[in-house]
């Protein structure tokens, strides 16, 4: 059985469990080779290995994680330029579980990836997850990102930022931008139909040095929600002063 260095098996003897996630990202326009989709799966087997140790995700059956996790992740690709998926430096902010940071790179093996996160554990089981896919090109930061986006090696050092688990858009606006250079860009997975959230953070978004450049509708057959993406692009400097000190951007949002 011919294998890659991640132990990906030939495409004759793929598993075919991974079609769900193939085909997916297929009407995405991303081809994964038999030798990324092995890892995708290496990851989902990590993923339930260390559920009982780490509180990473309540979603751990198989064709669920393709799904909800990974090809959910993936949609992130559709408000990106290629340029910057190809080669691009990309920050996902709270990753927790890596969503949606490493199944980009896993997809776009071209794309420098920094993961944050607050919580140890959950770095650590991401750099397990790095070091066992052998990926290149990610850096993990454990720390709140209201104190790491005032370092100057990661302040308005990227190319686009992501952010799954924050809430409110004023909120995540001030916890992504400032480390968006002029024109990067945030890319925000939302649930549309909200347009009056868009409206009241339309200030917030501008005195931060972006503004709300495109909401794109995503086809989403297994959801009732409607999920799409809202794109911030960074048009002029972040104020020193943003983000504000830990737990304040999300209690008294811009």
């Amino acid at each position: 059985q011919a294998t890659d260095g991640t132990g990906a098996a030939s495409e004759r003897d793929q598993d075919p469990t991974t079609n769900l996630l193939e085909t997916g990202a297929h009407t995405l326009g991303i081809r994964l080779e038999p030798h990324q989709l092995e890892r995708f799966r290496l990851y989902h087997e990590m993923l339930t290995e260390w559920k009982a140790r780490v509180n990473l995700t309540s979603v751990t059956a198989w064709e669920e994680v393709q799904t909800r996790h990974f090809l959910d992740s993936l949609t992130v690709s559709q408000g990106v330029p290629g340029a910057m998926l190809s080669s691009g430096r990309l920050v996902d902010v709270g990753t927790g579980a890596g969503f949606p940071g490493l199944p980009l790179k896993i997809a776009f093996p071209g794309l420098f990836v920094t993961l944050i996160d607050s919580t140890a554990k959950k770095t650590a089981f991401l750099t397990h997850v790095v070091e066992r896919l052998r990926l290149d090109g990610v850096g993990i930061r454990t720390g709140r990102s209201e104190d790491l986006a005032h370092e100057p090696e990661l302040r308005e050092s990227f190319d686009f930022a992501v952010a799954r688990a924050v809430a409110g858009l004023a909120t995540l606006a001030e916890l992504t931008l400032p480390f968006c250079r002029l024109g990067g860009r945030v890319v925000a997975q939302r649930t549309l139909g909200d347009e009056e959230e868009v409206r009241r953070s339309q200030g917030a978004i501008h005195l931060l040095g972006g503004y709300v450049a495109e909401t794109k509708r995503l086809p989403w057959p297994d959801r009732d929600e409607d999920r799409g993406l809202v794109i911030l692009e960074k048009v002029g400097p972040t104020p020193a002063k943003y983000p504000r000190r830990p737990g304040v951007p999300a209690s008294r949002p811009l």
